[in-house]
């Protein structure tokens, strides 16, 4: 199956916004991200299986609220109770989801083709973020995820960094464009540089 990008239609590449006379780091970067492995993964009510046992490319589940555990290819998102967001480089390790979590405890969904995913870079970030979103971002730390609403998108934010500020926003397909375009609205002031 050939994957074709959510925002392979308004994605273009260049200088945007009030960029002139500000350095390159200065701008926020804004790219989308392609070709990654995302899996929900929910343990029913009635399980009474431990899932901290169950190992997802050397990591363990956490159920602690905002929590992210990583390595270099993988990140866990905590998604709720009980319920995680798993994104990877590694295409192959859906294989090893499926065969470590039995679906008479838990419900497996390949989300791979239904996300969006806008990765925005930069010291202005959290900035973008507040324009369109109620949560109070200084409450998020680096490697800590969470959900809520991007002026009416349903999305869910994982900040990699911090100095600079980096975040990834997952959205459903279907509003990958309203999102794109909202996030670029907000970057106008700032400047922006789309890779």
């Amino acid at each position: 199956m050939i994957l074709i990008s959510a925002l392979s239609n308004i994605h273009t590449k260049g200088q945007f916004g009030d960029y002139e006379d500000k350095k390159e780091n200065d701008l926020l970067k804004i790219s989308e991200i392609k070709n990654l492995l995302i899996v929900q993964i929910f343990q029913y009510k009635n399980s009474s299986v431990s899932f901290e046992d169950i190992d997802i490319d050397g990591l363990k589940l956490k159920n602690e609220p905002l929590t992210v555990v990583f390595n270099e290819t993988t990140r866990i998102l905590w998604n709720g109770p009980k319920n995680w967001l798993l994104v990877s480089t590694k295409k192959d390790l859906i294989k090893n989801v499926v065969e470590n979590f039995k679906d008479t405890d838990f419900a497996v969904t390949d989300l791979s083709h239904s996300r969006s995913i806008i990765e925005i870079e930069g010291n202005d970030t959290i900035e973008v973020l507040k324009k369109g979103c109620p949560f109070n971002f200084n409450t998020l730390d680096k490697n800590n995820s969470m959900n809520s609403t991007y002026n009416g998108i349903a999305l869910t934010v994982d900040r990699l960094s911090e100095n600079p500020n980096k975040v990834r926003l997952f959205a459903l397909r279907s509003f990958g464009e309203s999102l794109y375009h909202s996030i670029t609205d907000a970057s106008l002031e700032f400047g922006f540089k789309s890779i």
